[in-house]
């Protein structure tokens, strides 16, 4: 039971700072996105691999290079993941963060999409109930910006193929960081590097308090990863499915409180809806997971 609990307060504590994001990207400016995501995949890896060797983990890097199919799918999720992390930097500091948020609400239902789509994979009719409250959703949404939610919808999808590459890789959560951003991170050095020789960085312009903001990213990055992968390995996937839902509430929050983002009614009906559909969605994986669970129960009573 305290070992659940501790799960549980560490899968709050990941969402909680992943939610909190929204409030710590505008501090790198004048840092434009691109050069904000250069340094958080040069310091993530950096801090990722002073863990590797605090925690022995490079054994379980080289078995993912013995892997010619693992290899190639945690490549994908690096570009994926650096797509997302782009975006979502670029929504925060340009004034979208409840489209940002919108991003992470819808992905629950993209990745069902996706699972139909490249897997193969057969939905309940509560299923397609909730995708195409989704759509609708998105069309409404569309009408209100006076454009497709194009952030959003990169960030819904860049994560759900980040996340359908990492379950076909099947690597642990820790390793595959440490590979993704090590994939990137040359790209995103050699970037410093230029950007640092035309004059057009702020790495070292804008004093010490920037600097030290900018090699944190690293560790912003790290720590709410490490508390996620704790959490998983001690409480429910549904619990952890639930949970999820705490990030993108934080950020709309942030952004029509703290950040006072403007919400048009035409746009509270498209979040409306979103949030219709997953209600139906998650009511219906709770009620499939008791179902399943209670066919598991009677089997084995047999």
């Amino acid at each position: 039971m305290a070992d659940a609990r501790r799960g549980f307060l560490l899968g709050v504590t990941a969402y909680v700072l992943w939610g909190a994001f929204p409030l710590y990207w505008p501090l790198l400016e004048p840092s434009g996105p691109v050069e904000i995501l250069a340094h958080r995949i040069v310091w993530s890896v950096v801090v990722m691999g002073v863990l590797v060797v605090a925690l022995r983990r490079a054994a379980a890097l080289r078995d993912i290079l013995r892997d010619r199919r693992t290899t190639l799918l945690l490549v994908v999720a690096a570009i994926t993941i650096t797509s997302n992390w782009g975006t979502y930097i670029y929504g925060v500091n340009n004034d979208r963060v409840v489209e940002t948020s919108l991003g992470y609400f819808i992905n629950p239902l993209v990745t069902v999409l996706m699972g139909v789509l490249v897997l193969g994979e057969r939905l309940r009719p509560a299923q397609w109930w909730a995708l195409g409250l989704g759509f609708v959703a998105v069309a409404v949404l569309t009408v209100d910006y006076g454009r497709p939610p194009v952030v959003a919808l990169v960030l819904a999808f860049s994560f759900g193929t980040y996340g359908l590459a990492k379950k076909s890789a099947g690597v642990g959560t820790f390793e595959s960081l440490a590979f993704e951003t090590a994939v990137i991170a040359p790209f995103a050095l050699a970037y410093l590097v230029w950007l640092g020789g035309t004059g057009d960085g702020y790495f070292t312009g804008e004093g010490a308090g920037h600097v030290a903001l900018l090699v944190a990213s690293g560790v912003v990055t790290a720590v709410p990863l490490l508390c996620f992968g704790a959490a998983a390995t001690r409480v429910s996937m549904t619990t952890l499915g639930l949970l999820q839902y705490l990030a993108p509430v934080l950020q709309f929050l942030l952004g029509i409180t703290v950040l006072g983002e403007h919400m048009p009614p035409g746009r509270w009906v498209g979040f409306a809806l979103v949030w219709l559909a997953l209600a139906v969605f998650t009511f219906e994986a709770l009620q499939h997971r008791r179902r399943t669970l209670g066919l598991v129960a009677e089997a084995s009573a047999v």
